[in-house]
Parts: structure tokens; sequence; C-alpha cells
């Protein structure tokens, strides 16, 4: 296992949970009374990275039970996994914003929020939370994520100057 280099604003940051005040959108309730959920622990607008490797705004919900991904625009339920399900979270090694959410039923998500630390932290205590068991966090300079059922993309990372340097590259 690799080590993490924060950025120092992430070392002393009060975690809110939900950013977007879920409660405030009818929409977003719907589908939370739906589905049966009782509780949002995380909720936020992300950059998810389609399988064709286009970037588009979604609100990331994490629930006690569920991770929900919404169309914002489109007021639009786009997937809803069981905390039961996930396998692991990959991450890179440097201070960047990415996050692999690894799905071995399903295809995984790649995506991309200036609270990744706050991200992992709620999926790793949620999940334990929900099915006893304690999701792996993988840390890499490069991982493989499964963009949809018959594509496996690796995801790179290279520190330079001023930053980090990602490349997404189909396998």
């Amino acid at each position: 296992m690799g080590v993490k280099v924060r950025r120092k604003a992430s070392f002393h940051r009060q975690f809110n949970g939900d950013y977007i005040d879920v409660r405030s959108n009818p929409y977003l309730m719907k589908i939370l009374r739906k589905q049966g959920d009782k509780e949002v622990l995380f909720a936020d607008k992300v950059l998810k990275f389609t399988s064709t490797g286009k970037m588009k705004r979604r609100i990331l919900m994490i629930t006690d039970f569920a991770i929900y991904i919404v169309d914002p625009e489109a007021d639009a339920l786009k997937r809803r996994i069981a905390l039961a399900a996930v396998e692991k979270m990959c991450l890179s090694e440097l201070s960047d914003n990415f996050f692999a959410v690894i799905i071995p039923t399903e295809y995984d998500l790649l995506m991309a929020s200036t609270r990744k630390t706050e991200i992992v932290t709620v999926l790793v205590e949620a999940t334990k939370s929900a099915s006893d068991y304690e999701l792996e966090v993988c840390f890499g300079n490069s991982f493989e994520y499964n963009a949809d059922a018959e594509l496996v993309k690796e995801v790179q990372f290279e520190e330079v100057e001023g930053g980090v340097k990602t490349r997404i590259l189909r396998k």
C-alpha cells in the first residue's frame, strides 16, 4: 500500500456531509423515500467520467445503504449502488481529486471531487456500518477500472512541476 500526499487544506477541513441541502430538493427526497434510505451521510456535486472519457456533472449522494449518482440538470437518477456491492476504492498517491469506486458486479465509477478525503472517509465508515466489513482503500500512481462492462481503462498519475498530470488510457 502506498502513502498519500495530501494538500495542506485537507488536514484540518471540517466535514459537513450535505453540501447541497438534500432536504430542500424534492426530487432527491423522493428518491430517498422510494428506496427507504434513512440518512444522507454525504451529498455534493462531483465530476463523473464516462466510458467515452467525457466529464459529466453529477450529484453524488452516500446514504446509510447506498451510493446514488444523479443528473442535476435532468433530475434523473442515473445509478444506485448498494454499499455492500462496493469492493474497494482506488486513489493516487499524489495530491489530486480523482478516485475510483470498484464494483465487481457492475462497471466502476471514476470521479473527481475537491472533497475526496471526506468521500473516502464516509464510504469506509458507511460500508463498515452497513455490511460489517472494512472497505479496502488502495493507493498507487496507476490503477485500472472497468469503464463499462467490456472496457478496462488505466488511470496514470505523474507529479509534474506545479501539480499532477493525469492520463486515462484504454487497456
